[in-house]
């Protein structure tokens, strides 16, 4: 079940759980440690099944008209089960219903890496286009892709 979540420590709890288990997409500790901080102040998605979190999905303003996917888990376990797809769909319907007419989401870009490259794929699947790619936004070895999606 994909529930919004509003308590600001329970975000944290499940932010941390879900980024600490899945280093491979979030080794930076430093970068973790700002997605942990920062998810208190943006609209907060999660999927549990009882008391059991699943993953995580996290959207924040970007524009008037914007919102970004801005970070997003899923528990290795739950890999290739449709929790992403279920999490992606819901933030489509609480992004539109807060009045945003599109989203987007920033990721490495295809071809630089095996495992973004199924993150990649995992974005197009769910109705994500590409819009522009940004070599040096992170640094040269993580060009950033910018994919967008009409709500």
């Amino acid at each position: 079940m994909i529930t919004e979540i509003k308590d600001t420590s329970e975000k944290q709890a499940i932010a941390r759980k879900v980024l600490e288990a899945l280093t491979e997409w979030f080794e930076v500790e430093e970068s973790r440690e700002g997605y942990i901080r920062d998810c208190v102040n943006w609209t907060f998605l999660a999927a549990k099944e009882d008391d059991k979190v699943m993953g995580f999905l996290c959207l924040k303003e970007t524009g008037n008209a914007t919102v970004e996917l801005a970070v997003m888990g899923v528990m290795k376990d739950f890999h290739r089960n449709g929790i992403g797809r279920q999490l992606v769909e819901k933030a489509k319907e609480v992004a539109k219903a807060q009045g945003y007419e599109f989203m987007q989401v920033k990721t490495v870009k295809m071809g630089m890496y095996e495992d973004y490259d199924r993150t990649n794929l995992f974005y197009i699947n769910c109705g994500f286009k590409e819009l522009e790619v940004f070599p040096l936004f992170w640094d040269e070895a993580n060009p950033c892709q910018i994919y967008v999606m009409a709500l």
